[in-house]
């Protein structure tokens, strides 16, 4: 079973019971890219919180990807170099970023669950 958390950058965290944490942009940010066309993911290594990670390149203008937490980026999803339209396609599935194991774990609280992030659009949109 997995835990699903929200960062105020539209970001979503998926927590596997190992505690590694997947990594991906949701549907609201994906929609507001457009199509997109082109990703830099990361490379395995530590990266600090707010360092970019990741770019996203979509027909409207180019995103940065930042790491939520601090931890190590230890697997990316290599299918999104020869198809970036997954982002579009499958945003909490197949289009996911990268999967990384944060420092510190506790952190993950403290983003936002479903409910909160469903609040944070209605607010902020």
């Amino acid at each position: 079973m997995s835990i699903l958390r929200f960062t105020p950058d539209h970001e979503w965290l998926r927590i596997d019971a190992s505690g590694d944490v997947t990594v991906g942009i949701t549907s609201y940010a994906q929609e507001a890219l457009g199509d997109v066309v082109f990703v830099q993911l990361p490379d395995a290594g530590s990266y600090e919180e707010g360092q970019e990670v990741a770019v996203l390149e979509s027909v409207k203008a180019a995103s940065n990807i930042t790491m939520p937490l601090t931890g190590e980026v230890l697997e990316v999803n290599q299918a999104l170099a020869d198809t970036p339209e997954l982002v579009n396609e499958s945003p909490l599935q197949a289009g996911w970023f990268f999967r990384f194991r944060p420092e510190n774990p506790e952190a993950l609280e403290a983003l936002m669950d479903q409910s909160a992030y469903d609040s944070f659009l209605a607010e902020n949109a």
